[in-house]
């Protein structure tokens, strides 16, 4: 496979991208004239996504990489290296919901579900980041969108007036939580470069991360849900740093 881009263009890397809000934010990067690497833990998804994006007249190329996997987020740091040089916008996309087609007896407490969540929806932001950030650091305009959920805000979960108080999936709220957790310490720590770290809620989305039955019942499309996201992963050299939002602005952590 040959790949080529335009020095000048943003070089973004999508994980989950094969597939729904990934491969939603993936084209809209797309569109914005970034060079887009799909992330999917199946090469011939990420092939096919990525073929999907370039018969539109994009640039887009594919990465296998699960999350879950170390070597795979490696080697994939190994392979933007190699063919651009570095990475300039790194978007967290994926993530996966257990516990919403888990049996009731399995819930609230099941660690074997905590692990396995925790495992893609925290654990695999870190691996994923730790091996892109020397990448993003040459970049003068890097940018991370960690994908989260007003879900898992501490707020809305103790306020019985949110239409999220009565949602009682504690791994993944927690994973969640975890990650805002995760996004404040690295606007810190990254607080003497230029890359900007931020969390998005991107609303209730029509993807089958909930199962069989959410993408009826969710009232966003990926489309409409990848611009808020987008949007956090293309902010100018005056955007915030250490947030939290969705559509409508800020989210209360």
């Amino acid at each position: 496979m040959t790949t080529s881009y335009d020095d000048n263009a943003q070089i973004a890397l999508v994980t989950g991208a094969n597939r729904g809000l990934g491969l939603a934010v993936a084209r809209r990067l797309g569109e914005a004239g970034a060079t887009v690497l799909i992330g999917s833990r199946d090469a011939t998804n990420a092939e096919h996504a990525a073929e999907s994006l370039r018969e539109a007249g994009l640039k887009a190329w594919p990465v296998t990489l699960d999350v879950t996997v170390e070597a795979d987020a490696a080697a994939a740091a190994e392979q933007i290296e190699r063919e651009y040089g570095r990475l300039d916008i790194l978007v967290n996309n994926a993530g996966v919901l257990p516990e919403a087609t888990a049996p009731d007896q399995e819930r609230p407490l099941d660690l074997a579900m905590f692990r396995t969540t925790f495992e893609t929806n925290l654990f695999g932001v870190v691996a994923v980041t730790q091996a892109m950030l020397p990448l993003l650091r040459r970049s003068r305009v890097g940018r991370i969108v960690n994908v989260s959920t007003t879900m898992g805000s501490l707020t809305e979960q103790l306020d019985p007036r949110s239409p999220y108080f009565g949602l009682v999936v504690p791994a993944y709220q927690g994973s969640k939580a975890a990650l805002n957790a995760l996004t404040i310490a690295l606007s810190k720590s990254l607080a003497d470069t230029s890359i900007l770290v931020n969390s998005v809620c991107p609303g209730w989305v029509q993807t089958d991360l909930g199962g069989p039955d959410n993408r009826a019942a969710a009232p966003t499309s990926a489309e409409e849900a990848a611009r808020i996201v987008t949007d956090m992963a293309l902010l100018g050299a005056d955007g915030a740093t250490g947030t939290f939002v969705d559509a409508a602005g800020h989210v209360a952590w």
